[in-house]
């Protein structure tokens, strides 16, 4: 089976022997390594399994970004002080816009409480959006009126990264294909390199066919090792791909 923990810690452990450096994305923001992994991990539910996977790369000396969405069902405290006393770094994983209806400067002022809120309980200095898939609104385009170096972030991915010189991998509707269930996680990336699964990622990296500098966005809710956990998600998310496919269609066609 893919997206359990137990194929994420082997590629974990198959990327520390091809010798790649694991640097948080301020971090790599700073200083990138030559040859580098930057594990972004989108928290949009299931703030437990964030945990999990976070105690999990501790356990392999690993590091990674958590970004947490501030609605109720994800903000939990406790998670993540544990996460950032394992040394993770916390991010502001924002839908400013979605929640405003689009209204810029409610979103910003709302970004600014909620980035306080996040500061209480640690220095946060990146950001990255939620793509909010059935909404109608870009949180990204926040910044076209706004800066987001104004509220002290240094970096913002899809802002802040060269994905010609940075492989891109997200596991965005349970699947490593950039397929249409992917509405907005998209990057301009320069590499024409497709990984078809975990275990074919983990076989690129064993034969040393990975692009030195990777970021892998992952979202901790898709991956269980108990079976029925498992298959909720797996059934689930491909009812969410069929109605995001949908929607492509439809925007696509001027809808």
């Amino acid at each position: 089976m893919d997206f359990t923990l137990n194929i994420y810690r082997r590629l974990l452990i198959i990327l520390q022997a091809s010798g790649y450096t694991f640097q948080t994305f301020a971090e790599f923001s700073r200083n990138p390594a030559a040859q580098a992994v930057v594990l972004r991990h989108d928290i949009d539910k299931l703030p437990d399994n964030a945990l999990r996977m976070a105690r999990l790369e501790g356990e392999l000396g690993v590091v990674g970004s958590y970004y947490f969405r501030i609605v109720p069902a994800v903000w939990d405290e406790r998670v993540m002080q544990r996460i950032v006393a394992l040394g993770h770094e916390l991010g502001y994983h924002y839908e400013d816009l979605t929640i405003t209806r689009g209204d810029h400067q409610l979103a910003i002022r709302h970004f600014a409480e909620q980035l306080a809120r996040l500061r209480r309980i640690t220095p946060v200095v990146t950001a990255c959006m939620h793509g909010s898939p059935l909404s109608r609104h870009d949180n990204r385009d926040l910044w076209k009126t706004y800066d987001y170096r104004d509220f002290g972030i240094i970096a913002e991915p899809y802002f802040d990264v060269d994905f010609h010189q940075v492989f891109y991998l997200t596991d965005t509707g349970r699947t490593w294909k950039n397929t249409s269930a992917s509405l907005r996680d998209r990057v301009d990336s320069g590499f024409a390199l497709a990984v078809t699964s975990t275990r074919h990622c983990i076989d690129l990296a064993a034969r040393r066919q990975l692009p030195a500098q990777l970021m892998l966005t992952i979202h901790p809710q898709r991956w269980h090792d108990r079976r029925g956990p498992w298959l909720k998600e797996l059934l689930g998310q491909q009812a969410k791909n069929f109605l995001k496919s949908g929607l492509s269609a439809w925007r696509s066609a001027g809808g």
